[in-house]
Order: C-alpha cells, then structure tokens, then sequence
C-alpha cells in the first residue's frame, strides 16, 4: 500500500473490520432474541390451551362419573350404593394401573452396558499408569466383550 492519505492503513482496516464484525454479531443476537421471544409466547400460548383443555377434560370426567351414578340410581338401585359402585370401579382401576406401573418400574434398569464399560476402560487406564508391558486397547463405546 502506498502512504497516501486517501487510503486506510492496515490498522484502520482491522479496526473497521472489528467494528463491523461486532455490529454484525450485535444484530444477529438481537434478531435471535426476537424470535426466540415469539417463539415462547408461541409455546407458552399452546401450553396454556393444554392446561385448559386438561382442565376441561377433567371436568367431564367427573361429570360423566355423576352420570354414571345417576344411571345406576335410574336402574333402581339407592343413590348411596350406585355413587358407592362408581367410586369403587375408579379404585378398582386406579389399583391396577399402580400395579402396572410398579411392574413397569421394577423392570426398568439403569445403563448397564455403560457401567461395564466404564468399569473396563478404568483397569485399562489403572493398568497403563502402573506402566504393565501388557498393552491394553480401551473398549470402544457400546461394545461388550
């Protein structure tokens, strides 16, 4: 570059440069925030209307559940015994759907293929810090042996 004073020097041109680089990063996180902000009142809109329509269903469920009763007391039984009978299917459904979950539960297991071979991958590293002439490849994730 010549000494001329229409041109910028270097310096000049880097220290533009960094302002423009920085500019641009400003507007970028502007514009991310923006729309990270439609999306949550998006997302937060939705997750209100799952609430009320939760709300709602569980109201007609206690309804249909009246309903029921008032069938049976319809059917002639006492209305004592007939919301008695509705309460009692509920528990009765409520005891098996605990009993599915335990069982669901009890057979879940933690991540045992990892505990293993973390476990082999520690001997292996306890094994070449002592410096053994033994060498010893560490397992590959995922891989049993």
């Amino acid at each position: 570059m010549s000494m001329n004073g229409d041109e910028p020097t270097v310096g000049q041109l880097v220290a533009n440069a960094s302002k423009d680089l920085s500019s641009l990063v400003r507007s970028e996180l502007e514009l991310a925030k923006t729309e990270l902000k439609k999306t949550a009142i998006a997302a937060g809109t939705g997750a209100g209307m799952f609430a009320a329509a939760a709300f709602l269903a569980l109201l007609a469920v206690i309804l249909l559940c009246i309903s029921a009763a008032y069938g049976l007391t319809a059917a002639g039984l006492h209305p004592a015994i007939a919301f008695l009978i509705v309460a009692g299917a509920f528990l009765l459904i409520g005891a098996i759907l605990v009993f599915i979950g335990m069982r669901a539960l009890k057979s879940a297991k933690g991540p045992t293929r990892a505990i293993e071979t973390s476990k082999e991958s520690v001997e292996a590293l306890k094994s070449i810090g002592k410096g053994d002439d033994e060498t010893y490849a560490l397992p590959e994730p995922g891989v049993r042996r």
